[in-house]
């Protein structure tokens, strides 16, 4: 089944999983950790279940790799040319800290790069999706979807996103070479959004992250006309290695820069 024919029924798990989140959100809830620490809340755990059944249903062929079951070894997964890769909820910390800035991300991932995406924001109501082929979208509470174009050339000055709980130092240092630059802090897969929206220019990420987190929104990104790049000037890739750690990345809408020649990276 193509990209086209998939997404309608994708979204729908995505808002269906995102009712679901707002349930939890709305109650007094218990947190626990993982063995990384990372929160764990029963949102998290009836989004996966959630999408995890229904992708199942959609296309029985097709693995579904989650944050919430990721205990998968790379041998038997590196023989996967075509996978779901998902996080049912993208930003538990700002879910636990309960300002609204978390995300169902749903990707899929062909011969190692993603080809579709959905992204969805339950607390705005908010979805966006990207697929090879169709175009980046983004649908506001049910009405009609709105085409998605990066913002190119970049403003003056610079819109610069940033991750609100994991910012460190590592950001900081590079800043100075973006000048005059304003930055804004955003939760979760948001950050990409903004690209793809064309309301920010620039994200560069030099901190943690796992491929679930970035692949769903990477699809909206380049179908708007963005680029996702890894700091060696290639293209962010899925399924590459035995750890599901993404390494450092730059995501942005304006070619006409070297971004990585302005950050020394090269």
């Amino acid at each position: 089944m193509a990209a086209s024919e998939l997404l309608p029924n994708v979204v729908k798990l995505a808002q269906q999983a995102g009712d679901a989140i707002l349930s939890v959100y709305s109650e007094q809830f218990e947190v626990t950790h993982k063995t990384d620490q990372s929160p764990l809340t029963v949102a998290d755990l009836r989004s996966h279940e959630i999408i995890a059944q229904g992708l199942r249903a959609l296309t029985p062929d097709v693995p579904v790799l989650s944050e919430e079951a990721s205990d998968i070894s790379f041998e038997h997964r590196r023989q996967w040319t075509r996978y779901w890769l998902v996080d049912p909820l993208d930003g538990t910390k700002e879910f636990v800290s309960r300002n609204g800035e978390f995300t169902v991300n749903i990707a899929l991932i062909e011969d190692h790069v993603p080809t579709l995406g959905v992204v969805h924001v339950p607390v705005t109501s908010t979805t966006y999706t990207g697929a090879a082929g169709v175009g980046a979208f983004k649908q506001v509470d049910g009405q009609k979807p709105e085409p998605l174009r990066v913002c190119s050339p970049a403003n003056t000055p610079l819109r610069i996103v940033g991750s609100r709980s994991h910012r460190g130092d590592s950001l900081d240092r590079y800043l100075p070479k973006l000048a005059p630059y304003e930055l804004v802090a955003v939760g979760s897969s948001l950050k990409f959004c903004l690209i793809a929206e064309g309301s920010a220019d620039f994200y560069p990420r030099f901190g943690p992250t796992s491929e679930w987190d970035t692949a769903a929104a990477q699809a909206v990104v380049e179908a708007a006309g963005g680029v996702v790049i890894k700091t060696n000037g290639e293209r962010l890739a899925y399924n590459t290695k035995a750890d599901l750690l993404n390494p450092h990345f730059l995501v942005y809408g304006d070619r006409g820069r070297d971004w990585l020649q302005i950050l020394s990276l090269r």
